[in-house]
């Protein structure tokens, strides 16, 4: 009889100890569906919804898209692309929503930079024959004509620009660091404004302190003329007749920060302010601010975008 009370007792620890690693195997489980960065479905036979992590809850719209008819699916919502997939498990169906947005956006840049190559390539060779023309007219037009084929040189330096922006952004950004002093860039700019077109009257205002800092100059200048191209853009589509534009310099504990100040028209759009080929402007490609922003992280920096008067400030690493 002591020899039964024995093997119960024996018995009931294995069972509790069996419930114990159950009930543990099933917390550790639902641990992992909860972190997984997908959102996870699962229904039973009846259609009922038996279980879903936190993702889920967040994009339960993404079902209604969904057909049962297919097992994998592509489905756009909210601006996401999201993959959804769906299999049989025992008398349970699982269902998965992967947002793949970051890897689609990547698949358009790639395709869209190769083409943008290639036509920079065909473009550059005759955009060379044609300055050389322009500048050829400039020394022998009429004194009337001169405004005409400067205006017409304007345009091919932009066009240059843009080709030279293209292809910097499609093979990537490498930086070559030097020492230069920070005023130097009130010259490029000067000569830079000098090629740019616009209509309404524009004041510029410097204010760089003749420090010495490490970054790489042309890349820099590029990233600060793209800025101010962009205040100029702005200010052409404000209501105003006139506008400033303030290049400024100040620092901070961590970071050389150039400041491009304007009092043009608002951004409209956040949300696409760095994405490539893409702009709400009228005049403009959408490549200037998203190759800036590529030139600044290859510094180890950031751009920041502030209000109540808009401004950029451009942040490198002392």
């Amino acid at each position: 009889m002591e020899d039964l009370i024995n093997q119960t007792y024996v018995i009931e620890e294995e069972y509790k100890k069996l419930g114990d690693s159950y009930n543990a195997l099933q917390e550790m489980i639902l641990q992992i569906i909860e972190v997984q960065p997908n959102a996870l479905w699962v229904f039973d036979q009846n259609g009922t919804l038996f279980l879903q992590n936190s993702e889920a809850k967040n994009v339960e719209h993404l079902l209604e898209k969904f057909s049962d008819l297919h097992v994998s699916e592509e489905i756009e919502s909210e601006g996401k692309n999201y993959l959804i997939k769906s299999v049989r498990q025992g008398d349970k169906k699982i269902i998965t929503a992967t947002d793949i947005t970051e890897g689609k956006r990547q698949e358009r840049l790639v395709s869209m930079g190769q083409v943008a190559a290639h036509l920079s390539h065909e473009i550059r060779n005759p955009i060379g024959s044609v300055s050389l023309l322009a500048s050829t007219l400039l020394k022998k037009v009429d004194p009337s004509v001169k405004p005409l084929v400067s205006e017409i040189k304007k345009a091919i330096w932009r066009v240059e620009r843009i080709i030279k922006a293209t292809l910097l952004f499609t093979k990537g950004v490498q930086i070559n660091p030097s020492a230069f002093y920070l005023d130097r860039l009130v010259k490029e700019c000067e000569q830079a404004i000098s090629h740019y077109s616009y209509t309404k009257e524009v004041a510029f205002h410097y204010a760089l302190e003749h420090i010495e800092v490490k970054a790489d100059f042309e890349l820099l200048n590029l990233v600060v003329q793209n800025f101010i191209f962009n205040a100029i853009d702005a200010i052409e589509e404000n209501d105003q007749e006139n506008g400033n534009v303030v290049l400024s310099f100040m620092q901070e504990e961590a970071f050389n920060v150039l400041v491009v100040q304007d009092d043009g028209k608002a951004v409209e759009n956040k949300n696409i302010l760095f994405e490539p080929f893409k702009t709400t402007k009228t005049k403009g490609n959408g490549l200037g601010l998203a190759l800036s922003l590529q030139i600044v992280q290859a510094h180890g920096g950031k751009i920041e975008l502030l209000e109540e008067p808009k401004r950029f400030l451009i942040k490198l690493p002392k």
